[in-house]
């Protein structure tokens, strides 16, 4: 005899327990079979479902009885042909009930906030993200920390290599700019044929950007501001031009610049075609100081050839104070010169 529960209750029937009405036949175990059923299904569909999951273990004539627990009643589904004496008893094997949906846990914050362009982590010039833990904040970094050749430097010219020199060749002309707001600073992306020759080697100019006060230092002393020229060679070494700046006169170039300079983190204002023009900005005396030292921003990069000439450059001071306004302090801590010489040309 095979007892169908048809509703919630019925799964948990007895398999041992007697309908009403009905005799006790002599039951033949056969594989267990899933079966869903419901009170609303057609007792035929049932049947033919039954058969359908027992493929071959059933035949099409065998009398498959149903009994409603819950109802107390039974239904006899009869297979094609007569049927014989002999029933099919099948246990069923209910499906266990799904489990209710964990609720969603939340997620918390990383340790370290991340910027807000590419997912990257957001380093500053003070707090907990400021240049005392950039090393921290993620393994490409660590050179802010572990480096022996960090920029920038105090400049002792007490112990400089005083000497011949050769001059840097500047070679900057008519071009176009970019003026960015990177969120650390206010920098210009220049196309153009701009470059400087030093060491025997070509430097294209890739961008300049300022911090105030000045990171370099000389005999202690910092200039109110700074501007680095950004330079590449075909092998890929960086060459950096530092040029003090302290409050005089106006800057034709520093105007220019202002003018087009966005408020805005991560915005960016083209310049007028041709408008710039690095020459503007250097200094009448073009000697310098020269050692190698590092990136003063993350990820720190050591290698670079550094140049920082010996005359400041004059700005206004009401462009010197916009800037202020902007980037009130951006300029990261002198770091051990470690043994560094520092040539000084003559």
């Amino acid at each position: 005899m095979l007892w169908l529960g048809l509703g919630p209750d019925a799964w948990a029937a007895d398999e041992h327990a007697t309908p009403p009405a009905v005799k006790k036949p002599v039951a033949k175990k056969e594989p267990s079979a899933d079966v869903e059923a419901t009170s609303s299904s057609n007792p035929k569909e049932v049947g033919n479902q039954l058969r359908e999951a027992l493929g071959t273990q059933v035949a099409p004539n065998k009398k498959l009885t149903i009994v409603s627990a819950s109802k107390g009643t039974s239904k006899v589904v009869a297979g094609e042909g007569t049927p014989p004496p002999a029933h099919n008893t099948v246990r069923l094997t209910p499906r266990p009930p799904r489990p209710a949906p964990k609720p969603a846990t939340p997620v918390s914050a990383p340790e370290h906030s991340a910027d807000a362009h590419g997912g990257e982590v957001h380093w500053s010039y003070e707090g907990e993200n400021g240049p005392q833990n950039w090393g921290k904040l993620k393994p490409e970094f660590n050179l802010c920390a572990l480096g022996k050749r960090q920029s920038p430097i105090n400049i002792d010219d007490t112990t400089t290599l005083q000497g011949p020199a050769e001059p840097i060749a500047f070679n900057y002309t008519g071009s176009n700019g970019t003026v960015v707001n990177n969120g650390h600073t206010i920098q210009v992306d220049v196309q153009g044929e701009n470059s400087i020759m030093v060491r025997g080697v070509r430097f294209n100019l890739l961008q300049f950007h300022f911090h105030s006060p000045s990171e370099e230092q000389v005999n202690g002393t910092r200039a109110p501001m700074v501007a680095h020229l950004v330079h590449k060679s075909d092998e890929g070494q960086l060459a950096v031009v530092g040029i003090p700046l302290e409050a005089g006169n106006a800057n034709p170039l520093i105007e220019k610049v202002w003018t087009s300079m966005p408020l805005d983190a991560g915005d960016k204002v083209r310049m007028p075609r041709g408008m710039l023009n690095l020459n503007e900005l250097l200094p009448g005396d073009q000697r310098y100081y020269q050692f190698i030292g590092s990136l003063t921003t993350p990820p720190c990069t050591e290698g670079v050839l550094w140049m920082v000439m010996k005359q400041p450059v004059q700005i206004g001071r009401d462009q010197l104070r916009m800037f202020r306004q902007l980037y009130p302090n951006n300029a990261r801590p002198v770091q051990a010169v470690n043994n560094r010489p520092v040539r000084e040309a003559k």
